[in-house]
């Protein structure tokens, strides 16, 4: 969602909803998809919110020692990083890891401790509590959970469902006992992919939880939360009866209506509750995200069968807590699996070679941390291939980032100042800040131009007013476009306040030709073909390079998921079919050896 859209309602909720106990509106994944996709600064996205509404409590996901992130940053960046989100208006961090690892927590609870601010330490739900036969994850396993994080520090006690997993029966079970246990208040929080967390919800109040989250109306269910508004009304008569106002409910949901409609051409396919997420526990942002990643490798249409494989992954893999980042490299390997027609028992046979995604590999060397149980020794000695892996917590072995060399260095990349805020977001995902500053420094602040057009552009004769600052506007009208030139430029036409401008533009939707890419023979050893389909990041090799068994050729990317092509055999190198940058398809040739 664009700040456009955010900050226009905000004061709507802090003068008609201030009975709510917090707004999550930042970190996880929307932080980098503030810059990756909007061009939008996360800072000042949150700096708004904090102005626009200052009576209610603002909250944010907080992986831990992964930050925003999908990996373990050094212990001081994810102080530094506290430290700003704290100072910039964040009240409440709900922090989580992504194996439940305590050990994996315990610097991002003290960080928070440290700048005053609340740290609501959450225990990530997975598995069946109801189901007797789930033994891993059993009642004494979150009991003796919640007692840790309350002995870390945490001030309230977060049950995370990402998947939409626990139960009625067992969200009841949960809360009861941990209300026996444990003397900070709860925040239950669920999906409604199964398409009855509702009743888990209204479970879990009735067992004495003390917050629940919800989503508005016109914005809730499916991966979304359960309905605000339907879950009022239920407690409307209840012992436990909310003081939100459902009138202010049903406005503020007509509002969210009308803005979701702007985005209706990324909206997922999903139309109702899918009892299949008991099978493969997908979390809600994840379900919707790897549906989109599997359309854009061309494999849509077998969707039940990358869901039945990320059931079969997570099986090979111990049974883990999946939700980012681990969630990640459990789908990684799905859509690897299901796009180079790789079985299971392949993966798991030690004579075959697999070219594992990165992700696979630093979460098997330990990268994230310690999975309940362990790592499958056999499939780690496998997708290793000798290196050892690490048995204690990751920070301990990374480095402590120099932040003023750190400044220095992204300062010469965008010839520019950063802010404290801005050296953070550098230090969660360099690239991403990086193109982000480039972006605003040629177009300026989009995020001030509204989201239709943003999205979808202007039709000609339309005039908008574009807000620059408070009482003052700019009022644009575009009046045509030309021929398309030689060099792929069109002069675009439009007025600026009454007075005609015109600028040169590049126009992106001409036709390129290519000539199809010839593809690997799978019976000539020689040719190196593509795993899958994506974005060729590096070619790591040169033509007459001799290269050994296991050397690193090439890196592929696809929606965040990294793959590395290695040799196969000794060899010297005759060509180099493909280029950084370049967008290939599964099966074709890379790399012909001599």
């Amino acid at each position: 969602m664009r700040s456009h859209d955010l900050l226009a309602v905000a004061p709507y909720y802090a003068r008609e909803l201030s009975g709510l106990f917090s707004l999550e509106c930042w970190g996880g994944a929307t932080f980098d998809v503030s810059m990756r996709f909007l061009n939008e600064c996360p800072w000042q996205r949150l700096q708004g919110l904090r102005e626009r509404v200052p009576n209610i409590l603002l909250q944010m996901l907080l992986r831990a020692s992964n930050g925003v992130g999908y990996k373990n940053y050094p212990d001081n960046v994810v102080r530094y990083f506290v430290q700003q989100a704290a100072g910039n208006g964040v009240d409440v961090f709900r922090i989580f890891d992504s194996l439940n690892w305590v050990e994996n927590m315990r610097v991002a609870i003290d960080a928070v401790c440290e700048t005053g601010a609340v740290a609501e330490a959450a225990i990530c739900y997975t598995g069946n509590l109801s189901d007797p036969q789930c033994t891993k994850y059993d009642l004494k396993y979150y009991v003796d959970m919640a007692k840790a994080l309350e002995n870390a520090g945490a001030h309230i006690l977060g049950i995370k469902d990402m998947a939409g997993l626990c139960q009625p029966q067992a969200a009841h079970q949960l809360v009861s006992a941990l209300k026996q246990e444990i003397s900070i208040p709860i925040h239950f929080h669920t999906h409604d992919t199964s398409g009855i967390s509702a009743a888990s919800v209204l479970s879990a109040i009735d067992a004495g939880a003390d917050a629940v989250d919800a989503a508005m109306d016109s914005m809730s269910g499916t991966t979304s939360q359960p309905n605000m508004g339907s879950l009022v009304e239920a407690l409307r008569h209840n012992r436990r009866r909310t003081s939100l106002s459902t009138t202010a409910i049903r406005q503020a949901s007509a509002y969210w209506e009308q803005a979701r409609n702007l985005y209706s051409a990324f909206e997922s396919d999903i139309r109702a509750g899918a009892s299949e997420v008991y099978v493969h526990g997908m979390p809600g942002g994840q379900y919707t995200n790897l549906k989109e990643q599997a359309r854009a490798l061309g494999i849509a249409e077998r969707w039940s069968e990358v869901a039945n494989t990320y059931a079969q992954v997570n099986e090979m893999f111990g049974d883990i807590v999946k939700v980012t980042p681990s969630s990640k490299v459990v789908g990684d390997l799905a859509l690897l699996m299901v796009t180079s027609g790789i079985t299971r028992e392949q993966i798991e046979d030690p004579d075959v070679k697999v070219p594992f995604p990165e992700s696979v590999i630093s979460f098997f060397r330990g990268d994230l941390g310690q999975p309940v149980g362990g790592f499958p020794k056999a499939l780690q000695n496998k997708i290793l291939a000798g290196e050892k892996p690490f048995t204690d917590r990751p920070g301990i072995h990374l480095a402590a980032e120099d932040l003023t060399q750190t400044r220095l260095d992204v300062e010469q990349k965008i010839d520019r100042k950063v802010s404290d805020a801005e050296l953070a977001s550098y230090l969660m995902y360099p690239q991403v800040f990086v193109d982000y500053a480039k972006a605003r420094r040629e177009y300026g602040d989009l995020s001030i131009v509204p989201t239709g057009n943003y999205f979808y552009g202007m039709e000609s004769g339309q005039e908008i007013t574009i807000g620059l600052e408070d009482g003052k506007s700019l009022l644009l009208s575009y009046t045509g476009i030309g021929d398309i030139h030689e060099d792929g430029t069109r002069l675009g036409f439009f007025e600026l306040n009454g007075q005609p401008r015109q600028i040169k533009i590049q126009d992106n939707s001409a036709a390129v030709e290519r000539a199809p890419h010839p593809k690997a023979d799978k019976t000539d050893p020689r040719q190196i073909g593509a795993p899958m389909p994506g974005l060729v990041l590096a070619v790591n090799a040169a033509v007459g390079d001799k290269i050994e068994k296991g050397d690193l050729l090439v890196t592929i990317e696809a929606m965040k998921m990294q793959t590395s092509v290695n040799a196969e055999s000794n060899g010297v190198i005759e060509q180099i079919h493909v280029e950084s940058g370049q967008q290939i398809s599964a099966k074709d040739l890379l790399i012909s050896f001599a």
